[in-house]
Formats: C-alpha cells, structure tokens, sequence
C-alpha cells in the first residue's frame, strides 16, 4: 500500500520556499479573513517579526481588490527564502491603478485632501514594502484576466543574524 505523507521538518528547511493561495469572494469580511489567514502563515513558518507589516499590506492589497473590482480575488503568499515574503493580490479589474502602474514616476505623496477617507493605501504599500509592482494578466483557456498586484517584505537582516545564534 502506498502512502503519501508531509516531507519531514528537514525537508522543509532544507527548501523554504512555499506558497498559499486564498481565494476570496467579493465581501467586505475579505481582508479581515486575509489577515488571520496570514498571520497563521506566518507564525507556522517562523516568520511572525513579519506580520505587523504583512498585515498592513496584504489587508490595503485585498482592499483595494474589494472596493475596485466587482468580482473576487485571490491572495497569494509566498516564502521566497532568507526570512522574505512575496504578498500578491488578483482581481478581475485590468486596471493598475498607481504607483503601481510604474508609469506615475518616482514614489510621491499620495495625491489626496487630508480629510479624505480613501486614496493613501497603496501608497502605504509602496512606502513599507522592499519592493512592489503590478502587472495585468491577459484572458486564458479559463477565462481569467485582470490584474496582479503584489509587494516583497522580508526579515531584517539584523533579526535574522539573532535569530541563527
């Protein structure tokens, strides 16, 4: 009889690149859901010194998924290795809206009246982010089409070199 089993915790360690995927319906709940989503992520795979910030992003990401899409969206995390994290978000609108469209120049203040109640989280993403960009995605064999925004955040390097010793 074969069976199939988890690879081993050396295994694991030995490859520290993995994925999540999180698909979303079109609800106001979706970041709250994707926030508890990440920190569970995060904490099972010894990155919770991410998760104040990840938070922030991923939460702004699905966010602005809900309020400019009207269909759902995906959340994807990603350990990239060396204590970094990749957040990207899908959604059906092939619009990028900036900074994340890279045409808008080099990263401003975002463009919006102090009382205003929308306008600053991308740019919030921008500024926590090590790294960020958006690209559309085309129609496929299955239909899918609309944009990927996504952003890199990773473990300082002073946390890491405490936390091997």
């Amino acid at each position: 009889m074969v069976t199939v089993s988890p690879p081993s915790l050396l295994e694991c360690e030995a490859d520290p690149t993995w994925v999540y995927v999180l698909q979303l319906p079109h609800d106001p709940r979706a970041a709250r859901i994707a926030r508890i989503t990440l920190r569970a992520v995060l904490a099972g795979h010894g990155l919770a010194q991410l998760v104040d910030v990840a938070e922030l992003l991923a939460s702004e990401l699905v966010t602005n998924a809900y309020r400019h899409s009207t269909g759902p969206s995906a959340l994807r995390l990603r350990g990239l290795g060396g204590g970094r994290l990749r957040v990207s978000v899908w959604d059906a609108n092939p619009h990028i809206p900036p900074p994340f469209d890279k045409r808008s120049g080099p990263l401003r203040p975002a463009p919006v009246p102090v009382e205003a109640d929308g306008g600053r989280g991308l740019f919030l993403v921008c500024h926590f982010a090590d790294a960020w960009g958006g690209y559309p995605l085309g129609d496929d064999l299955f239909g899918t089409s609309g944009k990927m925004l996504w952003c890199e955040l990773g473990v300082p390097v002073a946390d890491r070199a405490g936390a091997a010793a």
